[in-house]
């Protein structure tokens, strides 16, 4: 009898009075249904958002990766109620009470409770997921790790594995002639692989092997995550042996192994640890003192938080931000023109370098106002949650006790109320007196978290992507490919559905090519020019042109040739003597004269943009 009581409480009675309580508040939202609460719906309509491709042009990505939010946001307003199961979860897009939860009421909202198997991949003993007096001990003990000092030192950690892959870029091109200036490699994956490298080597002190190891393992369990939160959770489901569950409890025994590996091998190696952030977390274990002190436990399970956070967060800024730039060239060249007068064309960044600037100086306003509009756009968190441990008041609302709160980071920071009439566009000038005046409010940007759990190692992910996209323009200028499909979706972190294929030139040949850059002026009548030609020709042609390898002008050069503008000066119309002024790059003016010949009716539709 006490178990239908309680069943009916949670199941019946508690979703009615909850929703009745904030209905009086003027809060509504989409139907309560017994057990599975919304959660058919939130699936339903993530499933067919994931089928459609956005203009790569639109930074308006929040009712692809959110749909279910957007839909209820046009029904029920900016503040509303939905339910997880039987979970009740309140949507609030207003930065005040943001603001006012994370520092003023910090200690009547927690992190709100996830699902058993995303502990699995940043352990439940880690600093993300602590709070209390748990919490305030880990945050001293490993504070220290990400000083500015300390961070300085891993910038040559960062620099030797940021070349060790351009360096592989540089070593993969291809051997055919027609495209040695150019190669397609995926952001996401390369970044990924990257980061992971940097994060291993710098904070733990491990191979290569180790670190990719542990990172391989938590791409599984992340996955393996993501499937699970589409399913309605109940409690002691996550000890029921599916071919699920099996995988998780698989992948976790992988990933505990690997870690204990990498701690073990210090521990072995080492008398003093180091001042790494192992090291100090190897060395509070044995201070006296209590509240100095970690245990392995807690050390592997920061070790996997870390990982985390240091890979998937970081790899994410990268892509997007390179992503952003091959879109908008001009601010690539802003950047480039910055790298080259801060660390020079030729010059590999090193610590001694990099450790004279001050970290806000590092590469100066423009490099900082791209990385801070990238990460408002595609920043990694798409939302933060608190739960409320009691009923408490935030702003003008009454918080029953048990509410997870969400604040829909990637709608507030696209709000026009808050960012502007341009907020769903690319323009990191609005940075430029700094973050806390890119708005109408100084705590608009909320990709850091802030209050006293403000993210730890925001310096950490800043220098090290500083120091990656330095030595990436340096080296090379990037497009995106034309297989590139623009379709930010969810999984865990916003991250591409389909990659980012990018095309990278090297950078010294491109200049030797525009160095080259020769302007042709061409006569012809209407007897060398074919009329079929003619007719065909666009009257104006501004957008930047490849002309590919298999085309048939391109028996006529060595390299793939760009055509920057074609302006007819004749009358299509008539037969009358014309001239056609054509920039090339990079052609002698005989072959020009002969790829214009065979241009043909095709000329428009076997070009590809750049």
């Amino acid at each position: 009898m006490e178990i239908i009581y309680d069943a009916f409480m949670i199941l019946v009675w508690r979703p009615f009075v909850l929703t009745r309580r904030f209905k009086k508040q003027g809060i509504l939202g989409p139907k309560y249904r017994i057990l599975y609460g919304n959660l058919s719906e939130m699936n339903r309509m993530k499933r067919e958002s994931q089928l459609l491709i956005l203009d790569r042009s639109s930074h308006d990505i929040f009712p692809r990766v959110f749909p279910h939010y957007h839909q209820w946001m046009s029904l029920y307003g900016e503040t509303f109620l939905y339910w997880d199961g039987t979970e009740p979860m309140l949507c609030i897009s207003d930065p005040e009470l943001v603001k006012q939860m994370l520092s003023s009421n910090s200690d009547f909202f927690v992190r709100a409770k996830i699902r058993p198997e995303f502990l699995k991949i940043v352990g439940s003993k880690g600093l993300t997921f602590l709070e209390g007096v748990d919490w305030a001990r880990h945050r001293r003990i490993l504070n220290p790790a990400f000083s500015i000092d300390r961070l300085k030192v891993m910038t040559k950690v960062m620099v030797d594995c940021t070349l060790r892959m351009l360096d592989e870029w540089s070593n993969q091109r291809s051997d055919d002639k027609t495209e040695k200036l150019l190669m397609k490699k995926d952001m996401d994956t390369e970044f990924r692989r990257l980061t992971a490298d940097i994060i291993a080597t710098a904070a733990f002190g491990s191979s290569y092997a180790q670190g990719i190891e542990v990172f391989r393992t938590q791409q599984e369990l992340e996955k393996c995550c993501v499937l699970s939160l589409a399913n309605l959770f109940l409690p002691g489901t996550q000890y029921l042996p599916t071919p699920l569950n099996f995988r998780i409890w698989k992948l976790d025994r992988k990933m505990k192994n690997s870690v204990k590996k990498i701690v073990d091998s210090r521990l072995e190696s080492e008398t003093d640890y180091g001042d790494d952030l192992l090291g100090i977390m190897l060395k509070s274990c044995e201070s006296e003192r209590k509240e100095r002190k970690l245990s392995i436990e807690e050390i592997i399970d920061e070790c996997k938080n870390f990982f985390f956070a240091g890979y998937e967060n970081n790899s994410n800024l990268l892509t997007w931000t390179t992503m952003l730039l091959s879109l908008h060239q001009d601010w690539q060249e802003k950047l480039r023109e910055e790298v080259f007068k801060e660390c020079g064309k030729d010059e590999t960044p090193n610590s001694d370098t990099l450790s004279k600037l001050k970290l806000e100086h590092v590469y100066a306003l423009q490099m900082n106002m791209v990385f801070m509009e990238s990460l408002r756009l595609y920043g990694p968190v798409s939302f933060l949650t608190r739960e409320a441990l009691k009923d408490s008041k935030l702003g003008h609302l009454e918080i029953p006790k048990g509410t997870t709160i969400i604040f829909p980071l990637l709608k507030m920071h696209r709000d026009k109320l808050i960012w502007g009439s341009d907020a769903h566009k690319f323009n990191p000038l609005r940075f430029e007196n700094g973050v806390s005046r890119a708005a109408n409010h100084p705590n608009a940007l909320l990709t850091f978290s802030i209050g006293p759990r403000a993210c730890i190692g925001q310096n950490f992910a800043m220098i090290e992507a500083k120091t990656v996209l330095t030595m990436l323009l340096q080296r090379f200028r990037l497009n995106l490919s034309d297989e590139y499909k623009h379709a930010p979706m969810d999984h865990l972190t916003v991250m591409p559905q389909y990659g980012v294929p990018t095309r990278a030139v090297l950078s010294t040949e491109t200049e030797t090519m525009k160095s080259v850059l020769l302007e042709t002026e061409m006569a012809w009548t209407a007897s060398w020019w074919p009329w079929k030609v003619w007719t065909q020709l666009p009257n104006k042609l501004s957008q930047t042109l490849t002309v590919p390898s298999e085309h048939p002008v391109a028996k006529y050069l060595e390299v793939p040739i760009q055509v920057t503008h074609v302006t007819p000066s004749c009358n299509k119309n008539s037969r009358e003597e014309g001239s056609q002024m054509i920039s090339f790059l990079s052609i002698p003016p005989v072959a020009a004269i002969g790829m214009v010949a065979e241009l043909g009716e095709n000329f428009t539709h076997s070009t590809e943009s750049v």
